[in-house]
C-alpha cells in the first residue's frame, strides 16, 4: 500500500514539475514544459524573425539611394526623410506592445501585422513600378503611403515575436533561465542574418536590375515569414489573460495617488493593517514618495482599503527605474543610426571595386557590421560568457547594466574612428584635385571604413542585446510586450533626434554657396564634425549612465550594476 502510494505520489509530484506555471498551452491546457516551449517553440520565432528581417532591411538599408536617385531627393532631405520613417517605425511598436499585451495577446497581433505587412509590401513594389522619371505628388504620395504601411505593420509585429520568443522560456527553470538569456543573443545574431542577406542580394539588385524586383522579393520573404511561424503555433506557450486592470492602468493610478497625498503624513497604523505588514517595510527603498499612494488622501496617514498595495508600487517603481537608462541610451541610438544613412554616404565617394569589373554597392558595406554579429555572437555566447560565469557566478556572465555600458564605449570608439577616416577622405579628395569631380571616385579603398562598421557591430552585441533583455526582465509580467516596445522606442526616438540634429546643425552650417557640414557635395561637407560631436555627447551620457547604474536595483533584487 505504502509502495503505491509513494508510486502514486511519484507521478503526481512529476505532473506537477512538468507544468509551467502561468502558461497554457494551443488547446487551452496548462502547458508541459516536455511538450511545448523552450528552443524548440522559439526556432520558430526565430526562424521568423530572419525572414522578416530580410524584408525590412531589404528596404532600409537602400532607401536612401532611391529617395535620392529615382525621387531626386536632395542628400540632407533624403537623410532626414529616412530618419524619420525609421524612427516612426521604431515608436511604432508602443503601439503594437499595448495591442499585444492588454487586448488581442501576442500570436494574433502577430499573425495580423504580418498580413498587412505583406500587403504593404506588395504597394511598394506596385509604386516602384509606377514610378517615372519626373513622379509626380501623386506618385511621391503613394510611394510614401506604402513605406509607411511598411513601418506600422513591422511596429506591431516586433514586440510580439520578441516577447512570445522569450515567453518560452520558464524563469523558475535553472536551466530554460539561462536559454532565455541565450536566446536574445540568437534573435538579434537572426536579425542580422536577414539583413545581412538583404543588403548582399537585394541592394545589388536595386542598383542595377529593377527597383520593383528588388522591392518584390521582400514582400515574398514577409510571406516567408508568416509561414514559418505558423509552423510553431501548437508548439507555443501562451500567456493566460488574467480579468483584472490593466498594469499601465495600475501604475497610472499609484502616480496619480501618490500626487494627491504628497503632503500627507503616514502614522503608525499604517504600518500594521489588521496585524498584517502592509506597508513601507515591504515597498523597495527606492523613490518613497510612491509610498504615499498607500493612504488615504483624507489627511489622516491612515491606510485605505482602496488605495494601491505594494506590488503596484513596485510596479510603478520598476518603470520609473528604467527611465534613467532609456534617456541615456538615446546617444548610442543617434549612432546606430549613421551605419544606413552617412556611413553609406561615405562610401558612395570611395573606391568600392574588388576587380576590374566589380563595384561593391555602398549600401552593401552594412554587410560589414552584420558580418561582425554573426562572428562575435557565438563567440560571446559560447566562450565569454561561460568564462565570465565561472569568474562573476552570475548566469549572465556579466550583468545587463555591464554590459550595455560595454557597448556605449564602443559606441564612442566608433565614432572617433569614423571621424578620423573621414578627415582622410577629405584631404584625399583635396590632395589629389577631387573636391568638385563628384563622378570621380576618391582614390581611398572602402577597407578604411571596415573598422568603424565592424565597431558598431560590436557596439550592438552588447548595447542593443543588453537594452533588450532588461526592458523584457525589469517590467511586469503582464508587459513583457510593452517593455520590449520601450526598448525599440530608444532606437526610435535616436532616429529622430539624428533628423533633428541634422537638420539644425545643417542650417547653421549652411553658408551662402549652399556649403556646410551637410553639403550635396561630400567632398565639401564635414561629417568629420559631426561624428566629434557624436563622440563628445556619449562620453558625457556614459558618464551620466554609469551615475545612474550604481545605484540600480534590478527587479527582484538581484544586486548592482
Amino acid at each position: 500500500m505504502s509502495i503505491s502510494s509513494a508510486g502514486f505520489q511519484t507521478t503526481e509530484n512529476a505532473a506537477i514539475d512538468d507544468t509551467v506555471a502561468g502558461m497554457l498551452d494551443y488547446s487551452g491546457q496548462p502547458a508541459k514544459r516536455s511538450t511545448s516551449g523552450y528552443r524548440r517553440s522559439a526556432y520558430f520565432t526565430i526562424g521568423a524573425a530572419v525572414a522578416e528581417k530580410f524584408a525590412y532591411f531589404g528596404i532600409s538599408s537602400n532607401i536612401i539611394t532611391y529617395l535620392s536617385g529615382p525621387l531626386r531627393q536632395p542628400t540632407a532631405i533624403a537623410a532626414a526623410e529616412v530618419n524619420i520613417w525609421s524612427g516612426t517605425g521604431l515608436l511604432l511598436p508602443l503601439l503594437g506592445g499595448f495591442v499585444a499585451d492588454s487586448f488581442v495577446g501576442r500570436y494574433w497581433t502577430i499573425v495580423f501585422s504580418s498580413v498587412v505587412y505583406i500587403l504593404a509590401l506588395g504597394l511598394l513594389t506596385l509604386s516602384a513600378m509606377l514610378n517615372s522619371e519626373r513622379p509626380n505628388h501623386l506618385q511621391v504620395f503613394f510611394f510614401f503611403f506604402s513605406l509607411y504601411l511598411v513601418a506600422f505593420s513591422q511596429g506591431l509585429q516586433n514586440p510580439g515575436i520578441m516577447a512570445l520568443g522569450a515567453d518560452q522560456f520558464d524563469e523558475k527553470d535553472a536551466e530554460e533561465r539561462r536559454g532565455r538569456s541565450s536566446f536574445f543573443n540568437w534573435i538579434y545574431f537572426s536579425s542580422v542574418a536577414g539583413p545581412l542577406t538583404a543588403v548582399s542580394v537585394l541592394n545589388y539588385i536595386q542598383d542595377n536590375v529593377s527597383w520593383s524586383l528588388g522591392f518584390g522579393i521582400p514582400c515574398i520573404s514577409m510571406a516567408v515569414s508568416l509561414a514559418i511561424f505558423s509552423f510553431g503555433t501548437r508548439s507555443y506557450r501562451y500567456t493566460i489573460k488574467v480579468e483584472e486592470n490593466h498594469p499601465l492602468w495600475r501604475i497610472s493610478r499609484v502616480f496619480v495617488k501618490a500626487a494627491l497625498n504628497w503632503r500627507t503624513k503616514s502614522s503608525t497604523s499604517v504600518y500594521n493593517v489588521e496585524g498584517q505588514e502592509t506597508v513601507p517595510q515591504l515597498c523597495s527603498q527606492q523613490f518613497k514618495f510612491l509610498n504615499k499612494a498607500l493612504l488615504a488622501p483624507d489627511g489622516s496617514g491612515e491606510y485605505e482599503e482602496e488605495a494601491s498595495n505594494v506590488s503596484e508600487i513596485e510596479e510603478a517603481k520598476t518603470l520609473l527605474r528604467l527611465i534613467p537608462i532609456w534617456v541615456t541610451s538615446l546617444g548610442y541610438a543617434v549612432v546606430s543610426s549613421q551605419t544606413s544613412t552617412l556611413f553609406t554616404e561615405q562610401g558612395i565617394t570611395m573606391d568600392r571595386s574588388i576587380s576590374s569589373s566589380i563595384d561593391i554597392p555602398a549600401a552593401s558595406l552594412q554587410c560589414l557590421t552584420g558580418f561582425s554579429v554573426i562572428l562575435l555572437v557565438p563567440i560571446y555566447d559560447c566562450i565569454f560568457v561561460p568564462i565570465a560565469r565561472s569568474i562573476t557566478g552570475s548566469h549572465l556572465g556579466i550583468t545587463k547594466l555591464q554590459r550595455i555600458g560595454t557597448g556605449m564605449f564602443l559606441c564612442i570608439l566608433s565614432m572617433v574612428i569614423a571621424a578620423l577616416v573621414e578627415s582622410k577622405r577629405l584631404e584625399t579628395a583635396r590632395t589629389y584635385g577631387l573636391v568638385d569631380l563628384l563622378k570621380e571616385k576618391v582614390p581611398m579603398s572602402f577597407w578604411w571604413l571596415v573598422p568603424q562598421y565592424i565597431l558598431c557591430g560590436m557596439t550592438n552585441i552588447f548595447a542593443m542585446v543588453g537594452l533588450q533583455e532588461l526592458f523584457y526582465d525589469e517590467v511586469p509580467c503582464k508587459l513583457k510586450s510593452v517593455g520590449l516596445s520601450l526598448f525599440l522606442s530608444i532606437l526610435g526616438i535616436g532616429e529622430f533626434l539624428s533628423s533633428f540634429l541634422i537638420s539644425i546643425i545643417d542650417n547653421l552650417t549652411r553658408r551662402a554657396d549652399g556649403d556646410g557640414w551637410f553639403s550635396s557635395n561630400p567632398n565639401r561637407a564635414h561629417l568629420d564634425y559631426f561624428y566629434w560631436l557624436l563622440a563628445g555627447l556619449n562620453a558625457l551620457e556614459l558618464l551620466v549612465f554609469l551615475y545612474f547604474s550604481k545605484s540600480y536595483n534590478y527587479n527582484g533584487n538581484q544586486g548592482l550594476i
